[in-house]
């Protein structure tokens, strides 16, 4: 049984809540990397993106964090920046859903080996099904769910969709 627990307008709110929240957090920066990892991470940084450069005067940089969400350890992390381009500066590492919080600390990780203004994480939706010690500074909402159910998040049509299996 398939339970739709987001429509587009909730997401579109959440999106617009995340941006404005990262905007007053970094009031002074010229620069902010929006860091969203491959999947619907990449698809919700994108939006959330949207709305900075409309808000902001700050130069949003955006970033794809390239793993294997199956086994990160061994694929290990890339990006589709160079050191570079985020040294010195303020990151938003973008995930879709926040589950047990693997793929989350893995990109924390690869980032923390550079050094940053600060690192700031943010997902639609959090489980609280977490593995390891890392959590979202900025979230669309969190659910207490059973290991056994499933959130799909849904980018690719015009109307955004999060659902429950």
């Amino acid at each position: 049984m398939t339970n739709q627990i987001l429509g587009h307008e909730q997401i579109q709110h959440i999106i617009n809540r995340i941006a404005y929240q990262i905007y007053e957090a970094n009031p002074n920066e010229k620069e902010i990397i929006i860091a969203g990892i491959e999947g619907g991470g990449v698809l919700f940084a994108k939006r959330i993106a949207q709305v900075l450069d409309r808000v902001t005067d700050a130069t949003i940089t955006r970033c794809k964090v390239i793993m294997d969400k199956k086994n990160p350890l061994e694929s290990g992390v890339e990006t589709s920046l160079d050191e570079s381009a985020y040294t010195n500066k303020s990151v938003v590492l973008i995930d879709d859903v926040l589950n047990s919080g693997t793929t989350l600390i893995y990109g924390v990780h690869y980032f923390l080996k550079t050094p940053l203004k600060q690192l700031k994480t943010a997902v639609l939706v959090n489980r609280n099904h977490k593995k390891y010690p890392v959590k979202a500074d900025y979230k669309g909402i969190s659910l207490s769910t059973s290991l056994h159910e499933h959130i799909t998040v849904d980018f690719t049509s015009k109307r955004y969709r999060v659902y429950l299996d």
